[in-house]
């Protein structure tokens, strides 16, 4: 429904991209009891029964088998998507009569302590989508008020996002690209400069970087050079504590993403250099 609400999904198919699956884990963390996971693998294929869900197999799968689904990447290989019924569909598609369906799904399934926190989501996670298309527009005042909780999930979320997209959840520096069975991808979203100095979430101030990467790059032992390539502080490789992997990166050109208008900025990256990297 948020994807509806965002103008993502305007035909009546729904894909199980890392994108839905990354608001479906947004949800679920808020609503299962501490310790359990589970994943949009799961639900996805199983709602065939309830009579309003239509899963469309890709080739050489048959529809009507229930197959034994436990990843977000077994989903992407047996189903294309699914359809809602029409008319379902067209209730959805409607602002006034999803929000009415929205709130009648919510009172029917959850308990009433978690109902607002659940619309308040909804909410942010519309907004944030809102933003990231700003972002990529080159637009980065499109939020007033940054200090309120609520504009800050909408900023944070909205600016992972733009980068974690953008780089197609790899990391810039090692390149590793890893989705969890329930959907989570390995990389953040990193900004060059630190959001409290430049109050700045464009594309060209954001990095998609592993957890050990992150780490490296915030501490100052990783940086990028002015081709783009990966740089090592000589610190790093006289410190025996600091850890292996991240030497063999030196001098390797990093990911970028495809278009040249998001690459990182060079004054940002050069900031980086002068007042981080040791």
């Amino acid at each position: 429904m948020d994807r509806i609400a965002e103008g993502v999904i305007t035909e009546n198919f729904i894909r199980p991209t890392l994108d839905l699956a990354e608001t479906f884990n947004l949800y679920i963390t808020m609503v299962l009891p501490i310790g359990w996971k589970t994943s949009m693998a799961h639900p996805f294929p199983r709602l065939q029964g309830d009579g309003f869900w239509h899963r469309i197999t890709n080739p050489g799968y048959d529809t009507d088998k229930g197959y034994n689904v436990t990843s977000i990447a077994k989903l992407q290989e047996i189903y294309a998507g699914a359809q809602l019924d029409d008319e379902l569909f067209r209730f959805m598609l409607e602002p006034e009569s999803s929000l009415k369906l929205r709130a009648v799904l919510i009172a029917t399934y959850f308990a009433s302590e978690i109902r607002p926190v659940l619309l308040e989501q909804s909410k942010v996670n519309v907004e944030a989508y809102q933003y990231s298309q700003q972002l990529l527009s080159e637009l980065k005042d499109g939020i007033k008020d940054w200090e309120t909780p609520k504009k800050l999930k909408v900023r944070d979320q909205g600016f992972r996002k733009t980068i974690v997209q953008l780089y197609g959840h790899r990391c810039a520096m090692c390149g590793i690209r890893m989705i969890t069975p329930d959907g989570h991808t390995i990389v953040e979203a990193a900004h060059i400069k630190p959001w409290a100095l430049s109050r700045d979430d464009l594309p060209a101030n954001g990095l998609a970087l592993c957890r050990l990467c992150h780490w490296s790059f915030d501490e100052g032992l990783m940086s990028v050079g002015k081709n783009f390539e990966v740089l090592v502080s000589r610190q790093a490789k006289k410190d025996p504590n600091i850890l292996g992997p991240i030497m063999t990166f030196a001098d390797r050109p990093i990911f970028r993403p495809t278009e040249e208008l998001y690459w990182p900025s060079q004054n940002n990256i050069g900031w980086h250099r002068k007042s981080v990297f040791k």
